[in-house]
């Protein structure tokens, strides 16, 4: 099936900050973007935002647009990409609770992977919702009143959400018909009740960090020594600028 303009003229947010997962918004906007969709990357602060692969960094994401300047009315469809450090950040943000509070009152999608149906409990948007995200994060979602499911991909009327980067492929399939209005083949809603929690974590993030390198003697000691260096430089630079205004009041006349 060709969808290449399916989403031809829609305009969607993308909120993230520092700490997104990156295949987490890489792939869903890359399939938004080849459909036609024009995308915004919204964050809290201008520049550029750094991605995750899971604990090690990823790559820079310039920012289109701050919090304070995107309208939710300018935008027609929300999507949040997860990780560890961004939904976090975003959680604790008034503004960011606003604009996602705004899409929903106006029924227009939102779509969130992972860790990001935190940011619907924190703007108390999560009660009475049939919800999945990553599963670390369940009882936070069952202790809001949502109901969590151990799916790939669950979708409650305007709102989609998936466990994570292991589902990002079927989470893709149903984000462009969500975003193009078409009603979802299966439509989660109340009535139904939560799964049990994992009964032990995933392999994926345990993977990433069995693999990470221990740093050797020599590196550690070039940090310290570093950091040695920066805290004799902030001296020197604290003693010149005390020494200034005695120099300056021994030049003056009289």
């Amino acid at each position: 099936m060709n969808t290449i303009k399916k989403l031809a003229g829609k305009k969607i947010a993308v909120l993230a900050a520092d700490g997104f997962e990156q295949a987490e918004l890489d792939t869903p906007v890359a399939a938004l973007a080849e459909c036609g969709a024009e995308v915004t990357l919204v964050s809290l602060r201008r520049g550029r935002i750094r991605g995750m692969h899971m604990h090690q960094p990823g790559d820079l994401a310039r920012v289109d647009k701050t919090i304070d300047e995107a309208q939710a009315s300018d935008y027609d469809g929300l999507f949040i990409p997860g990780g560890y450090v961004s939904p976090d950040i975003l959680r604790q943000s008034a503004q960011a609770r606003a604009f996602v509070r705004q899409f929903d009152a106006a029924g227009k999608p939102i779509a969130l992977l992972s860790q990001a149906p935190l940011i619907l409990v924190s703007a108390g948007l999560a009660t009475g919702r049939t919800l999945t995200s990553w599963p670390g994060v369940r009882d936070d979602v069952v202790n809001a009143g949502a109901t969590w499911l151990n799916q790939e991909v669950v979708r409650d009327a305007h709102v989609l959400t998936s466990r994570g980067t292991q589902d990002v492929a079927a989470f893709v399939q149903a984000l462009i018909p969500c975003y193009a209005g078409e009603p979802a083949a299966t439509v989660n809603g109340p009535g139904m009740s939560s799964d049990p929690p994992q009964e032990k974590p995933l392999e994926q993030p345990n993977q990433s960090l069995r693999w990470l390198a221990a740093p050797s003697f020599g590196t550690m000691l070039s940090l310290a020594l570093l950091g040695v260096g920066v805290v004799a430089a902030q001296r020197v630079r604290n003693k010149h600028a005390a020494a200034e205004p005695q120099e300056i009041s021994a030049r003056a006349p009289d």
